[in-house]
């Protein structure tokens, strides 16, 4: 299979556009477009039945202490984990491209609805549901789409994995609500064929990328 976007080019950097957060002088970082990436592929596996979009940030740092503090750095040494940023399954056999902003378009407090998407597709809960838990005014379950936003003091910048995955399935055996790590789990007998396009962002002025 192959995957390309209109949005970004691989290992390239994303735009402010498709990210939860972009840079602000005074205030480090403010919300921005967060809308979805759009997203094509090809030559799926003879046998393909449905698609699931999964995104993930690999570079997310394991431990919360220096994260967006004004006078320290996060060290680019520092052990990294995974933060998933959204789960689109159910995608028919038939549909090989969504449009830029057709799941997400605009930040939403406390989350986007769901797990109902268009077109009878379905998005899992995304990791902003944890790192919101404890915030008032953010607190809640953020289904589907939710884009970059790194710590403003990180000294790594961030690779964002896009992944379609080719199954031999219609409907993918999760009921209910589920997070975007139950669709890797779920996926993981019913996979023909993947493709993975990256890209990087970063919130921090001093990283080039």
């Amino acid at each position: 299979m192959k995957i390309s976007s209109q949005s970004f080019e691989h290992e390239k950097a994303i735009g402010p556009v498709n990210a939860f957060a972009k840079p602000d002088a005074q205030a480090h970082m403010i919300l921005s477009d967060n809308k979805n990436p759009h997203l094509a592929w090809t030559d799926a596996p003879e046998g393909t039945r449905s698609f699931v979009i999964l995104c993930v940030d690999k570079d997310v740092p394991s431990k919360p202490d220096d994260v967006n503090q004004d006078d320290r750095e996060v060290p680019a040494s520092l052990p990294r984990v995974d933060f998933y940023h959204w789960a689109l399954v159910d995608i028919p056999a038939n549909i090989t491209e969504i449009a830029e902003g057709e799941f997400s378009n605009g930040v939403t407090p406390k989350g986007k609805s769901g797990p109902l998407a268009a077109k009878d597709m379905r998005q899992g809960i995304n990791d902003f549901t944890n790192w919101f838990a404890g915030d008032h005014d953010m607190k809640g379950d953020y289904f589907g789409y939710d884009g970059p936003c790194p710590p403003f003091n990180d000294a790594l910048v961030h690779r964002y994995y896009f992944t379609v995955y080719a199954l031999d399935i219609d409907t993918l055996p999760l009921t209910g609500s589920f997070t975007c790590a139950d669709v890797a789990e779920a996926i993981a007998p019913h996979v023909l064929d993947q493709a993975t396009i990256m890209g990087l962002y970063s919130l921090n002025p001093k990283v080039s990328f």
